[in-house]
């Protein structure tokens, strides 16, 4: 062993676990993939028993019900994408104008607070608020004469709750990123801006953002990667027969085939499917990042 690893040993160990956890976790199920070539016998191999090539791929894609699935995903991807990326940025911007101390720490750590708070809570919350007989919402309503809406149930409106659950959640804790990128802006800058007679919105469009750029384009391009991989636990809690029609989503779509209809293989290609997508955008969204602003993971 050289004099280097045995000074230094201790943090290599310190690397065991983490490792281990992403090997076995994260790249371990990558080989369960090939089961969306080979079709799978309950009682039989975990690998399949048969090879049947892109049967399962020309299954889904003749399926009206994938693509429904398909659709749905993608538009809730991009609306929460664009209100949930954009919502913590203003956030940020927003918090950094404020100038009292404690303040500033009061609303930080509530806006964090929701962060903790479990999915099945807060779906549970969303159920009692918007209620139909006893919800604050619909009660809300009825004092301008508006008869009890069933959001819940309502195709309609699952998209609109999803997204502002989403905001109410996460919106303070994804702001974290880019509230630690701000607070390493050279007030120098400010000073300079001031001189030149730029008032705080000029200075925000024009030293603030540019200066917190490269962390906006990173987290985007991350973002862009799950952008399929949408809550799905929450969507699974929120998904009734009635507002299947918007709530159904590839994941629902794969957890419906997969574990209630007992077809693995036609599940696992579906899943593939969708983490080819993701890879394609996180390539695609590094591509254009580096080219329009400079910026890029790799």
């Amino acid at each position: 062993m050289s004099p280097y690893l045995k000074r230094n040993y201790h943090y290599y160990l310190m690397l065991v676990l983490p490792i281990a956890y992403f090997l076995i976790f994260k790249y371990g199920p990558i080989v369960g993939n090939v089961l969306a070539f080979r079709k799978y016998v309950p009682g039989g191999s975990m690998y399949g028993e048969e090879w049947v090539g892109l049967r399962y791929f020309k299954m889904f894609w003749n399926d009206p019900s994938f693509w429904s699935a398909f659709q749905n995903s993608l538009v809730l991807s991009i609306l929460n994408l664009v209100i949930s990326f954009t919502f913590p940025i203003i956030f940020a911007l927003l918090l950094n104008e404020i100038l009292g101390k404690k303040i500033k720490t009061l609303i930080q750590t509530i806006s964090y607070f929701p962060n903790f708070v479990a999915v099945i809570v807060v779906v549970g919350i969303l159920k009692e608020l918007l209620s139909p007989t006893n919800g604050i919402a619909n009660d809300f309503l009825g004092y301008f004469g508006v008869d009890p809406i069933f959001f819940m149930n309502e195709a309609d409106w699952f998209r609109t709750i999803y997204i502002t659950s989403d905001i109410w959640q996460f919106m303070g804790w994804n702001a974290i990123i880019y509230t630690a990128a701000l607070s390493s802006v050279d007030t120098q800058l400010y000073e300079a801006a001031e001189m030149d007679g730029a008032g705080r919105w000029r200075q925000t469009i024009s030293v603030t953002i540019p200066q917190i750029l490269p962390t906006i384009s990173v987290v985007l391009i991350i973002s862009l990667g799950s952008m399929l991989a949408l809550g799905f636990e929450k969507v699974l809690l929120l998904y009734t027969p009635s507002n299947s029609t918007t709530s159904d989503i590839i994941d629902t779509f794969v957890f419906r085939m997969g574990l209630q209809n007992n077809n693995y293989s036609y599940a696992t290609a579906v899943g593939l499917f969708g983490g080819l997508i993701g890879l394609m955008l996180v390539s695609a969204g590094n591509y254009l990042s580096k080219k329009i602003s400079g910026f890029s993971l790799y």
